[in-house]
């Protein structure tokens, strides 16, 4: 199995521990991931924020180079998952797009590159059965609230991945690995990130002591999620919840591909647990009892 990979920005900074776990646990599974030479940024917010064309060109840019190497390509950031999904929509589906897109990258691009993120990529083309088999260690029945935010799964006419309102891709997974996947309302709930470099801050403390508290109540001893925005907000925004309410959720906010790498035996450091502000500690004791 082979695919082009693509980092994204945030690989290189706020989720290091991301994409050094996703590498891990791929290595670990046999499954080969070649990053793209010369790989851009994708636009995210800022990009499709200020202008259709470029939010759309952005992310093309780095699709053609995925379709040079004649692969399908694979994300393990939501955010960047959505954009390159939405430039294909866009070319796909609009001829004067299509034509503006490629006069800004100096070629045609039709739209043909397949985009996965990597939770597609071992729920469909590995499996659960095949993931199930390599596995040394399990989650020891740890109760664990799965949280997809806003990009992962919508909009499903872009995404055409998993349920838009009660998805279970993440859930499955969690379930493969011998946790217990919690039934909680908020697991598309809004974070709030994209507000957070803005005087709305208030706000994104607000929506993360939803989520959280949430999740505590239904029973979980963590979170997983599949993109880097929602974890650096919910890790890093406990510490002003507990200032602005007084509420101390000490809930670990863990990355699927972290609670992957702790059941195939990866060491937590090479799976950057090291870097997380809540400490999973307890997740890590309770996964190494059960080896």
């Amino acid at each position: 199995m082979k695919y082009a990979y693509y980092p994204g920005c945030s690989s290189e900074s706020s989720a290091r521990d991301q994409h050094c776990s996703s590498l891990a646990v791929a290595k670990a599974l046999g499954i080969e991931f070649i990053e793209i030479d010369g790989w851009t940024c994708c636009g995210a917010t800022p990009g499709h924020q200020s202008g259709r064309v470029l939010a759309a060109s952005l992310p093309a840019a780095n699709l053609v180079l995925a379709q040079d190497m004649g692969l399908d390509m694979v994300v393990n950031c939501a955010a960047c998952y959505s954009r390159l999904k939405m430039a294909n929509y866009e070319v796909l589906n609009h001829p004067e797009m299509r034509e503006k897109v490629g006069d800004a990258l100096g070629r045609d691009y039709d739209g043909s590159v397949k985009v996965r993120h990597l939770v597609e990529v071992l729920l469909e083309d590995y499996g659960l059965e095949k993931l199930k088999s390599k596995l040394t260690r399990s989650l020891n029945g740890i109760k664990i609230a799965s949280y997809y935010g806003c990009l992962l799964v919508r909009p499903p006419e872009v995404t055409n991945f998993d349920d838009p309102e009660n998805p279970t891709s993440l859930d499955k997974l969690i379930s493969a690995l011998g946790g217990e996947s919690l039934e909680w309302p908020s697991k598309t709930q809004c974070c709030g990130n994209s507000l957070s470099l803005t005087t709305k801050s208030n706000i994104v403390v607000g929506l993360s002591d939803s989520i959280i508290g949430m999740a505590k109540a239904a029973g979980a001893q963590c979170m997983a999620v599949a993109c880097p925005l929602c974890q650096v907000n919910l890790d890093l925004r406990q510490i002003d919840i507990k200032k602005q309410t007084g509420r101390r959720y000490d809930m670990p906010i863990l990355y699927i591909t972290q609670l992957i790498g702790l059941c195939l035996g990866i060491p937590a450091e090479a799976l950057g647990l090291n870097k997380l502000v809540v400490s999973p500690l307890n997740i890590i004791n309770s996964v190494k009892a059960a080896a």
